[in-house]
């Protein structure tokens, strides 16, 4: 996730690539931000890394949190520089323990669509100024759209985005098999599921409307569509995405 962002922001208007600055504990994943971008700036120290940095993200697995904040134990002048964590569940509270209370902190939740810069990324602040908001905005939404909440939805989004987009694939994967149990080939069918999501994507976009709008334009009383939405219906379809993605929660 974190050389995503790396690489999503190298592609944006707001930071230059020589700007940017990548520390990984892997070789190997620096070579691959080198080569993807020369002009970033890749090192195996984070506190080489951090100097003079104006914004730090943490793109770590949330038990290392508290393992790179003791690592750079004052090594952050809170009074410049802005500490985003995309480590998911550790919150506020726990942050400032890690690192400090005067700290201006950032949560941030991405999707893994934020490699093709299609990201739904959801923001919380913690003494930060409108100013450094709209700054932290501004820079996911490069990556797709972002969203600034207050941190007690982050984990529902979390849910309905960050867990969202793998209950999107196992529909597309769903859907593909119905095609080829029809007689489709594999490759063609999800060609087909994947076009007719974009279509229905851009259809709600374009038109603004609720998808059940959408619903009833292609639902002919006593035609196909309707039949096959009432036996998806009748086995649960509503249901399970809605308790799916309530047992995702995090509460």
């Amino acid at each position: 996730m974190g050389g995503a962002i790396a690489r999503g922001l190298s592609k944006g208007k707001l930071i230059q690539s020589k700007n940017i600055r990548v520390s990984d504990v892997s070789q190997a994943n620096l070579y691959a931000i080198k080569t993807y971008n020369p002009d970033i700036v890749v090192s195996d120290s984070n506190r080489e890394i951090i100097k003079d940095a104006d914004i730090i993200i943490l793109a770590v697995k949330p038990w290392l949190v508290e393992m790179i904040a003791e690592e750079l134990e004052n090594k952050f002048d809170y009074k410049k520089q802005i500490v985003v964590s995309i480590a998911a569940g550790v919150d506020f509270e726990q942050l400032t323990k890690y690192f400090s209370t005067d700290a201006v902190l950032f949560r941030v939740i991405p999707n893994t669509a934020i490699d093709v810069m299609q990201s739904v990324s959801t923001i919380s602040s913690f003494k930060a100024t409108k100013e450094q908001e709209d700054l932290i905005v501004s820079l996911f939404a490069e990556l797709g759209k972002a969203f600034l909440v207050p941190e007690t939805q982050l984990n529902a989004f979390m849910s309905l985005s960050s867990c969202g987009i793998a209950y999107a694939f196992r529909y597309i994967r769903a859907a593909t098999e119905g095609g080829v149990e029809m007689g489709i080939y594999p490759n063609i069918a999800k060609e087909v599921v994947i076009q007719t999501l974009r279509g229905a994507i851009d259809l709600l976009e374009a038109n603004d409307t609720h998808p059940e709008v959408e619903i009833d334009k292609v639902t002919t009383p006593g035609g196909i569509t309707i039949k096959g939405l009432n036996e998806m219906e009748a086995n649960g379809f509503t249901s399970a995405v809605i308790k799916g993605l309530k047992a995702s929660h995090l509460k």
